[in-house]
């Protein structure tokens, strides 16, 4: 071991003292969901008619979201696959890199001017002679938009898996002359079947603890997964009792879905190859080629009609009279002000867990408490995916109520909620990077006793700036474009760019939030172009951070 017993004990410590504080802060919140039950039998969750309701329809929206996605990837995915030189092929895939790094709010507004009531769809059928128009809101509605969202997500997994298929395979495949079918048959669908069941398992994640979409094309109480219940339970109806009850349940479902995600086996290997790059048969057919431009420009259309229409909506926007409000200012002050703290706090907290596992991992015969401490920080960067945002902004709403006044700490909890949330994404990013850079100085800085502070400045900086700023940008952006802690939260004096576009919605002003997406969503893109310049990493943010919308 090349570290120096002291470097080994701050490591030890500070990811001790990470651990407890997130342990600490989510401990909190599920106390007082505890306690808030006052003495009401757990068991009779499941007896409430309005709460059946709610998770079955979480259920089915999940499931059929998740069914509809991976169908829809499958093909999309394999066009792509088959067309290598197809032109556009690159900014295809970059269109599919866009809604996974667009705030939510701002992908539901485009979906909405295109399939709403007055969007483009309805126009054209209007036109048509159609009187009963396309309904965005309800299922139909979250169908749709979770499609938007999680297709290109599960399209970009599988179509990584087919580009991993050794080229020894197409030149068989094309000795043997094999069809299409026989193709899809033989090589593509082994190898999506070892990656779909993953891929199904994180859009269910996702889809189930969905709250932006839901929240604003749910359709009412007939469409409601148990995180707007949780929102609605608290915001308009305030009934603890029943808020309390549901994110037991959502921590219940999450812990239930984790459980089966990490039961599922790891895609296989290909095997030995050469490496060799050979086009592939089926691909240069007159038939595929037709049809796979014909998916091909269908998707587009899909994906990039609403993110077309957020721009254009924009810019019709009087943005002079929107930049020129106070309000405007004073929530991007406050957007910005709570965007970097939460980066900031999120990076503080993960450093740490990353330098103290990277620590442990260099002792050949770690004992049974370090391998314990070693895997109680890796969940620990994770604990948001089993307590949604949501559920621990309820909880804390709850002790904070009892304490003094929320919205007093309002600014505070929401920076914590939006830091763990952060953390995923964060500790995926910072932790190879680590242990690269570990690799490449450690016998350096042993050999020539550099320690401390003329470590960090001259050795460490230098290499990990850039994966550092990386995960900064990003999870700057996912707390700029977050609604969940804010919905909570949000009042006329505290506002963020997020609550002041769902609140000019609310209000009837659709240009206004026309205007104001545009904004959130440059400031957003800009933040996310910031973190990938002149780095590979971070393609898929909402894959790496499995962020809740």
């Amino acid at each position: 071991m090349l570290l120096a017993p002291s470097e080994r004990r701050y490591a030890l410590a500070g990811g001790a003292l990470s651990l407890a504080g997130i342990l600490v802060f989510v401990t909190v919140a599920t106390l007082s969901l505890l306690t808030a039950t006052d003495g009401m039998p757990l068991g009779s969750i499941l007896s409430d008619p309005y709460i059946l309701r709610v998770l079955r329809f979480t259920l089915l929206q999940a499931a059929l979201s998740t069914l509809l996605s991976v169908a829809l990837a499958i093909p999309v995915a394999r066009a792509l696959a088959r067309q290598p030189r197809f032109i556009g092929r690159i900014w295809i895939i970059r269109l599919m890199a866009v809604p996974m790094g667009l705030p939510v709010l701002i992908g539901a507004l485009g979906l909405i001017g295109i399939w709403g009531r007055q969007g483009v769809v309805n126009t054209m059928l209007s036109w048509a002679g159609v009187d009963r128009p396309v309904s965005i809101y309800g299922l139909s509605g979250i169908l749709l938009a979770h499609v938007f969202f999680n297709l290109p997500l599960a399209c970009r997994l599988m179509l990584a898996a087919l580009e991993r298929v050794p080229g020894e395979y197409w030149l068989v495949a094309s000795g043997l002359g094999m069809r299409p079918v026989s193709v899809f048959r033989f090589i593509e669908w082994p190898v999506l079947r070892s990656v779909v069941p993953g891929v199904a398992g994180l859009i269910f994640m996702l889809c189930a603890t969905s709250f932006t979409l839901v929240l604003m094309l749910g359709g009412g109480p007939a469409a409601t997964t148990i995180e707007v219940a949780i929102y609605q339970s608290l915001r308009f109806d305030f009934d603890p009792g029943r808020a309390v009850a549901l994110s037991l349940l959502q921590i219940a479902l999450t812990a239930v879905v984790l459980g089966i995600l990490s039961l599922l086996p790891a895609s296989g290997d290909a095997g030995l190859t050469a490496g060799l790059t050979i086009r592939r048969p089926d691909g240069a057919l007159f038939g595929a080629r037709i049809a796979d431009r014909a998916l091909l420009t269908l998707a587009v259309l899909f994906l990039g009609l609403p993110l077309l229409f957020i721009v254009v909506a924009g810019l019709r926007a009087d943005l002079a009279k929107l930049v020129g409000e106070a309000i405007f200012w004073r929530a991007l002050a406050t957007s910005g002000v709570m965007a970097l703290s939460s980066a900031l706090l999120s990076l503080t907290l993960s450093m740490p867990l990353v330098r103290a596992r990277h620590t442990l991992s260099l002792e050949r015969r770690a004992r049974r408490g370090a391998r314990s401490f070693f895997a109680a920080m890796g969940a620990a960067s994770s604990l948001v995916l089993l307590f949604p945002p949501i559920v621990l902004a309820t909880g804390w709403f709850l002790a904070a109520r009892d304490v003094g006044d929320v919205n007093v700490v309002a600014p505070v909890l929401v920076v914590a909620i939006n830091a763990l949330m952060a953390m995923p994404f964060v500790v995926r990013v910072l932790e190879p990077a680590y242990a690269i850079h570990q690799r490449r100085t450690q016998r350096l800085s042993a050999s020539l006793g550099v320690s401390g502070l003329a470590k960090l400045r001259l050795i460490s900086w230098p290499d990990l700036r850039k994966p550092v700023l990386t995960a900064l940008s990003f999870a700057m952006a996912l707390s700029l474009g977050d609604l969940g802690a804010v919905a909570l939260f949000g009042s006329d004096s505290f506002v963020t760019l997020p609550w002041l576009v769902y609140s000019s919605l609310g209000s009837y002003r659709t240009n206004d939030a026309d205007g104001l997406a545009l904004i959130l969503g440059v400031i957003c893109l800009l933040l996310t172009i910031s973190g990938t310049m002149g780095s590979g990493v971070a393609d898929e943010p909402k894959r790496e951070a499995l962020s809740h919308d």
